[in-house]
């Protein structure tokens, strides 16, 4: 039986890497993004553009859209990154990424949780960088901060749907050559979605909530 899964930053990078994935693995996709690329368009899923993640209409929209779609995973994959340091904080591009990378997710993932499946999954796309005890390093205040509101907002959830047998990943996708970082990493973003995939599809309620990398290692807070 095909599973419906629902990505949201579809467009590029790991979000598009992920949809081709669930794609070949013959999932039903749904491709969320702001807007389209002519690469997600050339996939055999349902694109749907206009999704901003810092809009106030964000969850009207998505209950509309999917008031009928039972879906099986939630993938908040969609983020932005900015490089504050200290002496030039920029308090407008901070705002930014917290409603992008941290509040942007639980909105999405409230809205469409009536339609999880019980014992369904949603993962959100973090990072190390939100990880206070592995910060040796400094700056990117804004998505350093962002992302560890994000993991915390992620284990909440994580405890709240329990009860459904809804499980949580919380994923460090490794440092991935996509064009957010100007395509420099270690791996590709088809290599880090298929890693993805992999600790997703290991997930259970036991592992629920915890911080794991891509490669399999569990994370520090």
């Amino acid at each position: 039986m095909s599973k419906t899964v629902v990505i949201t930053g579809a467009n590029r990078g790991i979000g598009l890497s992920l949809t081709k994935l669930y794609q070949s693995q013959k999932c039903k996709v749904y491709a969320l993004c702001r807007e389209s690329s002519a690469a997600l368009e050339e996939l055999d899923v349902e694109v749907v553009p206009n999704i901003d993640l810092a809009s106030d209409n964000l969850a009207e929209g998505l209950q509309s859209r999917f008031s009928t779609v039972d879906i099986d995973l939630l993938i908040n994959n969609a983020g932005i990154l900015n490089n504050e340091s200290l002496g030039s904080i920029d308090a407008t591009t901070i705002r930014q990424q917290f409603e992008v990378n941290a509040l942007g997710p639980l909105i999405v993932s409230e809205a469409l949780l009536p339609r999880i499946n019980n014992n369904g999954k949603i993962g959100f796309i973090t990072s190390r960088m939100g990880s206070i005890a592995d910060n040796s390093s400094g700056g990117r205040y804004g998505y350093r901060m962002s992302k560890v509101a994000l993991n915390i907002a992620a284990v909440s959830m994580a405890r709240d749907v329990e009860s459904r047998g809804i499980s949580v990943a919380i994923l460090h996708p490794g440092l991935v050559g996509t064009e957010m970082i100007g395509g420099v990493g270690d791996i590709t973003p088809d290599q880090a979605a298929q890693r993805l995939a992999l600790r997703i599809d290991e997930m259970t309620l036991q592992t629920s909530g915890t911080f794991w990398h891509s490669n399999g290692e569990v994370l520090p807070w």
